[in-house]
């Protein structure tokens, strides 16, 4: 996996290849390996590619080296994950625009990363009443009493107020940032950005020393959502932030909640409008709110499974067999049958596809598989 690093890196380089098409590629060519290889034709029949696409591919690929690339880069940013790694946030890997690369500082808590401690995205204006910080307060604090992860984005306001709360309450939260990760914005925030690094994760898909730039925030949310199993919006007026992350949310399939306001309150309009469209309320019973959360669906804790207990199929080569094996636990992401076997991602593929064929294995969304057995 770690020459497929490399190709991670060397295809986000090249402009016009977004999150998207680098997982179309991936999912069309089994690795980006083999995608760089791939001839102006072969690229085509990947959707998204069109003629400007693939001239721009064949114009820099060749000016590129992949190895060369990542041994230069890791200088520079040497604290990154790439979908090729194991640590990669596993939840942030089944939506269908992870980051090629996402840049950390801080202290890394594996559990977050495989999905088996739960993250919970908080969201909301930069100027809330004291009724939005009262209850970003007290939400926060219960949820890190309780286990929860904070995820928020390190702006003023309702950001600054979820991180704060969860850290006095003696639980972690990670900051996803619309700059480098050793970039303070708002520069108010750098002793909250230091208390971060010692208690919990900063992250980015931008490279270090990548300034604020306002078309980055909102890419950022969906990596808030990604990373979280719910979302609570807790003020936000009609044109909001929060209300991009809640759409990225709900496109992922995490729940949204939604805290209630006053009619004519504009701070609350955009939470009335989640509301209005199926978002949960957050009620004053916070211990129905952590219920609600801890019905969310938790990723089992992966496990290799005894030899009596694996799947011993008649007329199945060992390739198939290694991998039906290895989905036997749990339904896995791709990525992570790949990381489980030891196997190429393009063995892989084609194992799962003749095994989808024999009817043994389902593909879910996200590019998980499970067995039918």
């Amino acid at each position: 996996m770690a020459e497929e690093r490399a190709y991670w890196l060397a295809w986000s380089q090249i402009s016009g290849i977004g999150p998207v098409l680098l997982r179309r590629l991936q999912q069309h060519f089994g690795t980006l390996a083999t995608a760089w290889k791939a001839t102006k034709a072969q690229l085509g029949e990947v959707e998204g590619f069109g003629f400007q696409t693939l001239e721009k591919v064949v114009q820099q690929r060749s000016h590129l080296h992949p190895e060369q690339l990542l041994t230069k880069h890791q200088q520079e940013n040497p604290y990154f994950w790439t979908p090729a790694d194991a640590d990669y946030p596993r939840l942030l890997l089944e939506t269908p625009s992870p980051p090629p690369l996402l840049y950390y500082r801080g202290e890394v808590e594996l559990q977050e990363n495989l999905g088996q401690k739960p993250m919970v995205g908080i969201v909301g204006t930069r100027q809330p009443s004291d009724y939005g910080i009262r209850w970003t307060r007290q939400i926060s604090t219960a949820l890190a009493k309780n286990g929860f992860t904070v995820v928020s984005g390190m702006a003023e306001g309702i950001d600054t107020e979820s991180h704060t709360a969860a850290m006095k309450a003696g639980g972690r939260t990670i900051a996803v940032l619309g700059t480098g990760v050793d970039v303070i914005y708002p520069h108010k925030n750098r002793d909250l950005y230091k208390q971060i690094l010692s208690a919990g994760l900063v992250v980015s898909e931008y490279p270090g020393k990548t300034p604020p730039d306002r078309t980055n925030f909102p890419r950022r949310n969906r990596i808030i959502a990604g990373l979280s199993r719910a979302i609570l919006v807790m003020e936000a007026p009609l044109k909001s932030g929060a209300l991009i992350t809640a759409t990225y949310a709900n496109d992922f399939g995490r729940d949204v909640y939604a805290l209630p306001g006053r009619l004519d309150d504009r701070p609350s309009q955009g939470c009335l409008k989640l509301l209005s469209q199926g978002a949960s309320f957050i009620l004053k019973e916070l211990d129905e709110l952590l219920t609600m959360l801890g019905a969310v669906p938790q990723l089992d804790v992966v496990a290799a499974s005894p030899k009596s207990e694996q799947l011993n199929l008649p007329n199945l080569s060992p390739e198939l067999q290694q991998v039906i094996n290895a989905i036997a636990v749990d339904a896995l992401s791709f990525d992570f049958i790949v990381q489980q076997t030891g196997m190429n991602a393009g063995s892989v593929s084609s194992a799962l596809l003749q095994l989808e064929l024999m009817g043994l294995v389902s593909q879910l969304p996200g590019m998980r598989y499970r067995t039918n057995s």
